[in-house]
């Protein structure tokens, strides 16, 4: 089996992380690295990559600095639900929560008594799971997503398909 094989097995059928566990104490403070998130442990809704520009020295530098970036910072933006600067947590918003929304909740939201960000998070931490490989670099990162965007893991992510695709 070739790198690229292995890297796209783990990414479609390795290990599922929980973000109800989330910190994952396994990942490295700063890697560059490829994810892919699935809803209810089956269906693939999004991929994303982190360290896009990084070089293995400037996630060496990180690392020893004790610095977090990369693929262990995206994710936990990913995990606390907060949509500013996060367009995961927007497209779960869009997508798969607000269809699941009352009446009630949305009047609870307008009103400020529920906070949409926390039903983000919630529903993160209740539904999602990611798989993810690190990359020696930022450049192997992206291109390795490159090829899950033209159809490498087989289905397309249903929350960022590729533009072709919407």
């Amino acid at each position: 089996m070739s790198y690229l094989s292995e890297q796209l097995h783990s990414l479609k059928s390795g290990p599922l992380h929980h973000f109800a566990d989330w910190p994952n104490m396994d990942m490295p403070r700063a890697a560059a690295g490829v994810y892919s998130i699935w809803n209810k442990s089956d269906e693939f809704v999004y991929k994303g990559m982190a360290g896009n520009g990084k070089t293995a020295d400037d996630i060496a530098t990180a690392l020893s600095q004790g610095r977090t970036t990369g693929l262990r910072d995206r994710l936990r933006s990913h995990a606390s639900g907060r949509r500013s600067g996060d367009q995961f947590c927007v497209y779960v918003q869009d997508l798969l929560l607000l269809p699941q929304l009352t009446v009630e909740d949305i009047d609870k939201i307008v009103t400020r008594e529920l906070a949409i960000d926390r039903l983000v998070r919630e529903y993160v931490h209740e539904n999602l799971s990611y798989r993810y490989v690190i990359t020696e670099d930022g450049k192997a990162a992206l291109e390795l997503e490159r090829h899950i965007i033209y159809g490498a893991l087989g289905d397309h992510p249903i929350l960022n398909p590729p533009a072709s695709l919407r």
